[in-house]
């Protein structure tokens, strides 16, 4: 379930060359959204959906693009919740990916900025020490904020 990005930087990175996204935020975010792990949970939570609602929706009239939209999406709300707040905690922290896709300053992230100012002659400990502090404040408050969502999320995955 778990991939790790060393796996498929190469394909992935591709992917995102071609598509013209190599340098820009949208290069760093879209490849985070569909995360094996986040398919896993994702089909987990939905394998709990009652079939009845989806046979009720069939006997309605409805088809399978409007079944998914108007009932199964709606109710995997906690589900989606829980993968996007994972998805943000899991890369904001992340180095390697944003490293090879930014290539100006402008679109680095807080772990590459740190290395990079981290890589100068002289080496200021208390600003780094810091920054690091600093860049963990927004996805701590991101937790807190979302706590029960994940913790609901998590809890009613698989279950059926």
């Amino acid at each position: 379930i778990m991939i790790p990005l060393q796996v498929i930087l190469i394909p992935v990175y591709q992917v995102v060359a071609s598509l013209g996204l190599v340098n820009t935020l949208w290069g760093m975010i879209i490849p985070a959204a569909a995360t094996p792990t986040g398919v896993f949970l994702l089909r987990q939570y939905m394998l709990t959906i009652p079939d009845e609602l989806i046979e009720a929706a069939r006997v309605d009239g409805s088809g399978e693009f409007r079944t998914f939209w108007q009932i199964i999406l709606p109710l995997s709300a906690p589900a989606l919740a829980v993968v996007a707040i994972f998805s943000i905690m899991w890369r904001w922290s992340d180095f390697l990916w944003p490293l090879v896709v930014a290539q100006s300053e402008a679109v680095y992230t807080l772990p590459v900025a740190l290395a990079r100012f981290n890589a100068e002659l002289t080496v200021p400990f208390n600003l780094i020490l810091a920054m690091g502090v600093v860049s963990t404040i927004p996805v701590l408050i991101l937790f807190l904020i979302f706590q029960k969502q994940i913790a609901t999320g998590i809890a009613n995955t698989g279950i059926k």
